[in-house]
């Protein structure tokens, strides 16, 4: 089945506050990741996921949406963030991850009751136009460590594509927010 796009044109109206938006189909997700040369070369070029000197022991966080990736690494600028990654994992993975997570924005009693039992954080942050402007509604990062970054390194992953290059081009066009540049932004 082709992947599906969850971006939201803004012709189609307001978005709801809190959505995941992703390219997925019925069987995966594709998630991002920006990393040095040292982490992601490994990875995207000989692995299809991810090898030392990744480190398991650190909260490591996973984007579904490709405009905030772009934010948070520069277009790939940032330094220790050169390389974007397009980590394409399972549906499932993605999923249980979710069931197990705890939110990173809480109410403080409930979050120390369930700090210690999960280790999956969610965070909800302001979308991204493709100007990397903020967005009125918010976009999902899901952070992983312990077990669940073992899962999903030696379970979830399925394959890890370098899409640098896609993030340079799009950047050198100007961030012209064109349906084509929209298009090309979540192709995945």
């Amino acid at each position: 089945m082709p992947a599906k796009d969850l971006s939201v044109e803004p012709d189609e109206g307001i978005p709801n506050e809190r959505e995941i938006r992703a390219s997925f189909d019925d069987a995966t997700i594709t998630v991002y990741q920006a990393y040095s040369p040292d982490i992601a070369r490994p990875a995207a070029l000989r692995a299809g996921t991810f090898v030392p000197p990744f480190k398991r022991d650190r909260m490591t966080w996973i984007k579904p949406s490709f405009l905030w990736m772009m934010h948070r690494s520069g277009w790939g600028t940032k330094p220790g963030q050169d390389l974007v990654l397009a980590v394409r994992m399972t549906r499932a993975g993605f999923e249980e991850a979710l069931s197990r997570a705890t939110l990173s924005s809480f109410d403080p009693g409930t979050w120390k009751a369930r700090l210690g039992a999960t280790d999956v954080r969610v965070q909800w942050d302001p979308e991204r136009a493709i100007s990397l402007d903020s967005l009125p509604h918010r976009s999902i990062q899901v952070g992983l460590k312990g077990k669940a970054a073992a899962q999903y390194v030696d379970d979830w992953i399925i394959d890890v594509e370098d899409v640098s290059e896609l993030a340079g081009t799009t950047h050198a066009s100007g961030n012209e927010d064109t349906p084509l540049a929209r298009r090309t932004c979540f192709r995945r």
